[in-house]
């Protein structure tokens, strides 16, 4: 069994802002998989279905953001899913608008939501599909601000085909491996 969980914030304010791409992501997923995600326990949304054959929870946590790990958490115990079935979908500014870059272990990044997962889980080795949203232009800009500041038009031309391939992304780990799909994809959007 796997979870794949997007990290965002749970209220309306912060839709489509960067800091909820990964909100965005398990939409595009559960849309692609027909997995409705009506049930609301673990502190996050959810819903199951299957995706390549295995049983799947596709999850967004209701902790805010740099409180994700105790959704995680919460799942991954009831369910029995191991660190290394657990997929996250997050934004990262540290990569372009558009560019994704998988990794199947490491440190948290700077992310206060990946930090929350690893300090939960005990454990750096699950999946993360990090999505580019950029960085301000102006080096003394807020980064909070940046992270919960709305797409610009320019920047949904390169984060909905980033969002388009989440579906594959996620049916591609699962069915033949991190590896794979870190071959496949670490270089789109460059």
């Amino acid at each position: 069994m796997y979870l794949i969980a997007g990290l965002g914030n749970p209220d309306k304010k912060y839709d489509r802002t960067r800091h909820n791409i990964g909100f965005d992501a398990i939409d595009f997923i559960s849309g692609k998989f027909n997995i409705e995600l009506k049930k609301n326990k673990f502190k996050a949304v959810f819903g199951d279905g299957f995706i390549a054959g295995e049983k799947v929870i596709l999850a967004k946590p209701l902790t805010y953001m740099n409180n994700s790990g105790e959704s995680i958490r919460d799942i991954a115990d009831f369910y029995k899913i191991p660190p290394e079935n657990i997929i996250i979908f997050h934004d990262d500014v540290s990569l372009t608008t558009g560019r994704i870059r998988i990794r199947e272990k490491g440190s948290d990044g700077g992310h206060n939501g990946i930090k929350s997962i690893i300090y939960q889980l005990v454990s750096d080795k699950f999946v993360r599909v990090k999505m580019g949203v950029g960085s301000p232009d102006n080096p003394n800009y807020d980064l909070a601000d940046y992270v919960l500041g709305r797409f610009t038009d320019q920047d949904l031309e390169k984060i909905l085909p980033m969002l388009k391939v989440a579906h594959e992304i996620a049916e591609g780990i699962i069915k033949n491996g991190p590896q794979w799909a870190m071959n496949k994809f670490n270089t789109f959007g460059a």
